[in-house]
């Protein structure tokens, strides 16, 4: 399943641009407009799709994303639920990349062996794990890369020179680098820092550098496309979606022509550079 991760990456830096990354939350505002919304966004110029699995106390998460994890959960979204959205994703989509992003919790309740046979089942392509440091490997990380399922680390302006190595051990697929220190939408990241954190990263491992939290407009990602592999979009997605809940339709169709707009930026943004 890393083959798409790969494939996707490759065709991007032969095209010579940055790729766009945009997280949903699995499940909201229901499980039919999330999947009306997560078939879409391939069309919509998502490079690849990073979704949300509803947890109780997402504490990496700002305001917009708690929120939008309670809305699922409220709708009944279970990670068995999750994984009956990627499955229904993968009946008209199987290239586009596709990784899970959440915490531990859910998981460990699932069974980790049952998670990840089910996980590869439907489509899965990777994880990202935001409670799960390089110290806990054995619990997920590696029965993950056994399967095939990438394990996305994410590094940090906090991560230090001490650090990195053994962040970016058994890392596969891409290196996420949280552009701010903090919870999601909290803040818009530094671009000059951003691309010094970039050439860093570069110098300490080949996987591709996605950098996400903190980037809120098409401005923002393409400047972030400028000199990283991949710009992500979450926060300003879900809001969004948040801001149409009594229109299901009409929330799929205004995340659409926004994510339009943010893949316009970040696919011009070295043209323009």
């Amino acid at each position: 399943m890393t083959k798409r991760i790969a494939d996707r990456f490759a065709e991007l830096k032969k095209a010579n641009r940055a790729g766009l990354g945009i997280f949903i939350t699995a499940g909201d505002p229901d499980p039919k407009t999330s999947l009306d919304l997560l078939k879409g966004l391939p069309r919509a110029g998502a490079d690849f799709v990073e979704l949300g699995m509803p947890f109780t106390d997402p504490m990496a998460d700002g305001p917009a994303i708690q929120a939008a994890s309670q809305r699922a959960l409220k709708a009944g979204m279970t990670l068995k639920k999750t994984l009956d959205l990627v499955r229904g994703f993968r009946e008209s989509d199987k290239t586009t990349p596709l990784v899970l992003m959440g915490y531990y919790n859910p998981v460990y309740i699932y069974g980790v062996d049952r998670f990840l046979d089910d996980a590869l089942k439907a489509g899965v392509d990777g994880l990202i794990m935001v409670d799960m440091p390089a110290e806990e490997d054995e619990e997920l990380c590696l029965p993950a890369l056994k399967k095939d399922i990438a394990f996305i680390r994410l590094a940090t302006p906090t991560t230090d020179d001490v650090r990195l190595p053994k962040v970016l051990t058994n890392s596969s697929g891409f290196v996420y680098y949280v552009s701010i220190t903090g919870i999601t939408g909290t803040a818009s990241g530094d671009v000059n820092k951003i691309e010094q954190a970039v050439a860093r990263l570069k110098r300490a491992t080949q996987l591709p550098i996605a950098v996400g939290f903190g980037i809120n407009t098409p401005d923002q990602a393409a400047a972030v496309a400028r000199v990283a592999d991949a710009a992500v979009v979450g926060t300003a997605v879900v809001k969004v979606i948040a801001d149409h809940l009594k229109q299901p339709a009409e929330a799929v169709a205004k995340t659409h022509k926004f994510i339009a707009e943010l893949a316009a930026g970040v696919r011009g943004a070295r043209v323009n550079a």
